[in-house]
């Protein structure tokens, strides 16, 4: 776990840094040369070697808000940390135990709309940061969530899995 910390400590020193000679930047291929992203459009700063990654975090996200909790297990290494709200789970059998049972059953009908992803990878770690807007139920009432995520992914052979997880969100205020 050590060297897990050491590499979050130098990606978010070195920021863009890391991979700049190969970034992609979908969100902006995704139009035409002649359109412009709208303001709905996420932000996507995603660098070659780390697409891998965030296709793997993006099934993970998917699974989960489809219930799907044996491939929500499947991309979590046992030994994952997940921190949220102040607390933590310290494996992969104790998230799936409790807590993957819940997150699936409020992001179950949910619309998550990403406003930025950064990620970088360097060696067999990558980490991705992702902006959302959340908008969910919560107690029969609509509620709209502005969420922040990071996870750290280790390659293993030919397979990423997910080893660290941060979750954090607020209400939307009002405008």
């Amino acid at each position: 776990m050590k060297s897990i910390v050491t590499f979050l400590l130098a990606a978010f020193a070195l920021g863009g840094v890391m991979d700049t000679s190969a970034q992609t930047k979908p969100a902006a291929s995704a139009h035409a040369a002649h359109e412009q992203p709208t303001a709905t459009d996420p932000a996507l700063d995603i660098s070659a070697t780390a697409g891998p990654a965030v296709a793997v975090a993006e099934r993970f996200g998917t699974a989960l808000a489809a219930g799907d909790l044996k491939t929500v297990e499947a991309l979590l290494a046992p030994e994952v940390l997940i921190l949220e709200t102040g607390g933590a789970e310290r494996s992969r059998a104790e998230y799936m135990s409790h807590h993957a049972i819940s997150d699936a059953k409020f992001l179950k009908g949910s619309h998550h709309q990403l406003k930025r992803r950064i990620a970088r990878s360097a060696g067999d770690l990558a980490w991705i940061g992702s902006e959302s807007e959340l908008h969910a139920s919560k107690d029969g009432k609509p509620v709209t969530l502005l969420s922040t995520e990071t996870m750290v992914l280790r390659k293993t052979g030919a397979d990423w899995r997910i080893v660290h997880i941060h979750w954090s969100s607020r209400p939307k205020k009002a405008k």
